[in-house]
């Protein structure tokens, strides 16, 4: 495969330099740690290490090197349709390199020959109560594949620390395949009467998955733009660093990935669009028909904010800007549904919250993230159900992890193990005296 080849190229010209900065520069300091980001969850403290993706808090996510509009321009793109493979933009995050349109096919290929969802993991599903959280089902269906490892047989039957990668790299292939089906199964058995419509052949990851869903065009381009935009962010958020922890004890795609999964699950992390949404639509009802105006926008927010609650979907723990997955976002809705009645709603919050949480003071962003539009965008298409979204984001965001895991054990990064301290010692180092 194409691919492999490629990035075991990129594998042997980068294991050198990782190799050389530990043994020559291992004791050069990159930061200090403070009392506060010790007790507050190791905020900006800088210790872990990707080249798939930063956060830059002026710019927001790139991409190996490239930001949100110059990725969905640079990728090969699907005939007829406006935004590119996901499985081109696979190739892209496991190699930095932009694949041609021959080489996109190739994984393109590749993924429908591993797209078959085991009948053992439909049985799982099915005998898991119907009222389960969708993102429950979705990590006890990964986790049940977990007997298809190839890291496990191999390292079982003995290989190198540097030949670790490639069984990784096929479970991540075996892998990322089935998780449009698996979720498209969880959607139709819960939410659409048990109906479920087959995976085509034909249609390349973001078409089979709205195909699956059983929503039509334009919702194959929704689904590849929401699983690029989530694919990756940083190694440090819950979901990328508990997928990082995991796999750092060798565990494989599947326990990683799971773990990752539970970690998305969280109401301060995967669960926020559903609250966003939740919070516009009350909003729109008391608009009563009315058009939102600035005035009636900012009253709300000022009732919301003298309540002593936060705005949700402004904000952000490394950005000063509005993100740009934000702005992908709305310039997908302004093209193809601006006037729909809630996106107008969450248009002029975009326009109104800034101003407001400025002169507010207590927020050190006041700009919108990517959950402020990602709800209204899955509702106008007809995915009403919002405990199911944040199973997309999971999608997107394997994509990221799982390459990240993959040059985790290219790497031979270490088994994660921070240093925990007391209490007392944290006040013995501030000078507290008992």
């Amino acid at each position: 495969m194409k691919l492999k080849e490629v990035l075991l190229k990129k594998i042997e010209e980068q294991r050198p330099r990782t190799t050389r900065l530990v043994k020559e520069f291992g004791n050069v300091e990159v930061g200090k740690v403070t009392i506060e980001q010790v007790i507050g969850g190791a905020r900006d403290v800088k210790c872990l290490v990707t080249d798939i993706s930063y956060l830059d808090p002026q710019e927001g996510i790139r991409f190996r090197g490239k930001n949100i509009p110059e990725t969905i321009e640079a990728l090969p793109k699907v005939p007829g349709r406006d935004y590119p493979y996901v499985e081109g933009f696979f190739w892209f995050l496991m190699t930095g390199e932009v694949p041609t349109m021959k080489e996109t096919l190739e994984v393109v290929e590749e993924f429908k020959k591993r797209r078959p969802l085991p009948q053992y993991v439909i049985d799982v599903l099915r005998a898991m109560p119907r009222d389960t959280h969708p993102m429950t089902m979705f990590s006890a269906g990964i986790l049940a594949m977990q007997r298809e490892s190839v890291f496990v047989k191999r390292y079982n039957e003995g290989m190198k620390k540097t030949e670790h990668w490639e069984p990784m790299f096929e479970d991540v292939l075996n892998l990322l395949p089935k998780l449009t089906g698996l979720a498209a199964y969880i959607y139709r058995m819960k939410y659409k009467g048990d109906v479920h419509i087959p995976s085509n052949p034909d249609l390349d990851y973001g078409g089979d998955f709205a195909n699956q869903m059983g929503f039509p065009q334009p919702y194959d381009d929704v689904a590849r733009m929401y699983f690029i935009l989530h694919s990756d962010h940083e190694s440090g958020n819950v979901s990328a660093h508990t997928t990082h922890l995991v796999a750092s004890a060798l565990s494989d795609a599947y326990y990683s990935l799971s773990a990752g999964i539970n970690g998305l699950a969280g109401p301060l992390h995967g669960l926020a669009n559903q609250e966003v949404l939740s919070w516009m639509m009350k909003f729109q009802q008391k608009l009563g028909g009315q058009e939102p105006t600035p005035e009636l926008v900012e009253k709300a927010l000022w009732d919301t904010l003298n309540a002593g609650q936060v705005i949700p979907g402004y904000g952000h723990a490394v950005l000063r800007k509005t993100d740009p997955r934000y702005m992908a976002q709305r310039d997908f809705c302004m093209k193809n549904l601006p006037d729909y009645p809630l996106f107008k709603v969450i248009n002029m919050v975009f326009e109104v919250a800034p101003g407001v949480l400025t002169k507010h003071g207590k927020t050190k962003n006041p700009w919108p993230n990517v959950d402020a539009q990602s709800g209204v965008i899955q509702w106008y298409y007809g995915l009403t159900e919002w405990d199911f979204y944040t199973v997309l984001f999971g999608i997107g965001r394997a994509f990221g992890v799982l390459a990240n895991i993959t040059w985790d054990r290219a790497l031979g990064y270490a088994i994660e193990r921070p240093k925990s301290l007391t209490t007392a010692m944290l006040e013995e180092a501030a000078g507290i005296k008992k």
